[in-house]
């Protein structure tokens, strides 16, 4: 704990979610010491310091929380400056993807890390967490953790590290299957000669209402889908299409295959 008695966290980078969670823990009602380590501040968080709620690239000291936001392929190379702030009571928490809990403990020579995996519209505080951890992680620990990142949206776990390039191919990278899916359908409409305009509006529309109506309904997406389909109606013509053979679901199979193993692949990379 930091002599002033609020927990002290260092930020490890702060791009895209390093910043949303800043952007929470600021927002919330706990006080904390953040501090963020980043070669090119943005103006948000240079703003931040001027304004003295956070303190940017100070000298590295233990903290009670260490969060790891760079790119999985440059931390073998800075793990060694990042173990002064590492202390005996220090939870090394890592968002990089493909970093195992075993190569964070062996670079960082710590025990007590955390592996979390978000996705991006944590930036939004619409997002979801997976973590797991290592045996020398406490409950209490756990528990300040997943406090830590609630600032992005739900956390789920700890699970067991073996599932991890799965969610990383799930929940990590799906964001961008969902706007794909959302581009495919204007390209398709536009096609049968829709103006790209409302093609795009009413496509983006579409799947935010789904994805509301599915968050908000309590029911499975598979109940949602056949209320929504009557037989023989244009809906079952379209999924016909889209579920046949070769459709929407071998093609996902084969998609999270291929992020699952890039994950693992990352891990390789990064011994």
């Amino acid at each position: 704990m930091a002599a002033s008695g609020a927990p002290s966290i260092a930020l490890i980078g702060a791009g895209r979610m390093g910043a949303a969670l800043a952007t929470g823990w600021l927002s919330g009602r706990g006080k904390r010491d953040i501090r963020i380590v980043d070669p090119k501040p943005s103006e948000t968080v240079q703003a931040w310091a001027d304004a003295g709620k956070v303190t940017v690239n100070p000298d590295p000291a233990p903290v009670d929380v260490l969060i790891v936001a760079v790119k999985p392929q440059v931390f073998p190379k800075m793990a060694e400056s990042l173990k002064p702030w590492i202390g005996p009571g220090t939870v090394v928490v890592s968002i990089m993807a493909g970093t195992r809990l075993k190569q964070l403990s062996d670079r960082l020579g710590t025990g007590c890390v955390v592996r979390a995996m978000p996705n991006t519209p944590g930036a939004i505080g619409k997002g979801v967490t997976v973590i797991c951890k290592s045996d020398n992680v406490t409950d209490s620990q756990v528990s300040a953790t997943q406090k830590l990142l609630e600032p992005l949206g739900e956390v789920i776990g700890p699970v067991d590290e073996k599932y991890m390039s799965v969610v990383t191919g799930l929940s990590g990278s799906g964001p961008a299957y969902v706007f794909l899916l959302a581009e495919a359908m204007a390209d398709a409409a536009m096609a049968e000669g829709l103006p790209e305009e409302l093609a795009s509006r009413l496509a983006q529309l579409t799947v935010e209402g789904a994805a509301a109506l599915m968050g908000q309904s309590g029911e499975a997406p598979n109940a949602l889908r056949k209320a929504v389909t009557s037989p023989g109606g244009t809906t079952q013509a379209a999924l016909d299409i889209l579920m046949d053979e070769g459709g929407i679901t071998g093609l996902m199979r084969k998609a999270i295959r291929a992020a699952a193993n890039r994950d693992r692949e990352l891990s390789r990379d990064t011994d």
